[in-house]
């Protein structure tokens, strides 16, 4: 599976973005996806899986209520809908891919590149 990010850029705080991650790949759509993120000088943290059939969503503490994620299968893309955004949230976002939720959200399989995303105060 080849993951290709896109959608990232400079936003005002308590703005939105969106993200796209499309994929490719006879089974892509049959895959787990998911968001991670990297801060400057931090570790790469998980933000948000999905199921391959969209039915469960997994999100982190410090995301929950601000960022939804979304897949549509017939075009092979998740998304990451960002709402309400702050500066703390400026990073790097990877999307990444693996065979079950538990392996999206900790281990992924696969990594895409990553989207610059800036939040500006």
């Amino acid at each position: 599976v080849q993951l290709q990010a896109s959608g990232g850029g400079l936003v005002q705080a308590g703005g939105s973005l969106r993200l796209s991650c499309a994929a490719s790949g006879r089974t892509a759509s049959s895959y787990a996806m998911g968001w991670f993120r990297q801060a400057p000088g931090k570790e790469r943290e998980f933000v948000a899986g999905i199921m391959w059939s969209g039915s469960i969503t997994r999100y982190a503490d410090s995301v929950k209520g601000r960022f939804t994620i979304s897949r549509d299968n017939a075009k092979n893309t998740v998304y990451l809908q960002m709402n309400s955004l702050k500066p703390e949230d400026t990073a790097v976002y990877y999307c990444a891919a693996g065979d079950r939720l538990l392996v999206v959200t900790t281990t992924p399989n696969y990594w895409g590149q990553g989207t610059l995303v800036t939040v500006s105060s």
